[in-house]
C-alpha cells in the first residue's frame, strides 16, 4: 500500500515538511493527522481508549514517538497491521483531528470525508 498516496487522497489533506527534509507530515486545516518517518513508521492520532486497545492487540503499535502518548500511536510497518487496518487507522486519525476544529467547521470536513468513501 502506498501510504503517502492514501493520506493525500483524503479530502483537503496536504503534505508538509515542517521539520526539514523529513519526516513527511500530513495535515488537514494546518493540523497534523499523520507523520511518516525515514524508517516508514507512521504516527497517527487516536481516541485514548482506542489507542490503548491497538497497543494491546498489535505488536506493531506503540505509544506515539515524540508525541502525546495518550492520543498518538506509532505503527511499525510490515509487522501485524495489514493495509486495511492501516487505512482504518489513518481515517480515524483524520476524524480525530477534525473533531478538534470549531463546531462550525467540522461539518464541512466530515461531509467531504463521508462523500470520499
Amino acid at each position: 500500500m502506498d501510504l503517502k498516496a492514501y493520506c493525500l487522497s483524503l479530502p483537503m489533506a496536504v503534505l508538509d515538511y515542517p521539520f526539514g527534509d523529513t519526516p513527511m507530515v500530513f495535515k488537514i486545516n494546518k493540523k497534523m493527522f499523520a507523520l511518516i518517518n525515514d524508517e516508514g513508521d507512521v504516527s497517527l492520532k487516536c481516541e485514548p481508549l482506542q489507542a490503548l486497545a491497538y497497543r494491546d492487540a498489535f505488536k506493531a503499535v506503540s505509544p506515539g514517538y515524540h508525541l502525546n502518548k495518550e492520543h498518538w500511536n506509532t505503527v511499525k510497518p510490515n509487522l501485524d497491521v495489514d493495509a486495511q487496518l492501516m487505512k482504518k487507522m489513518v481515517k480515524e486519525s483524520y476524524k480525530a483531528v477534525v473533531q478538534t476544529f470549531p463546531k462550525k467547521d467540522q461539518g464541512q470536513y466530515l461531509e467531504l470525508l463521508e462523500a470520499w468513501n
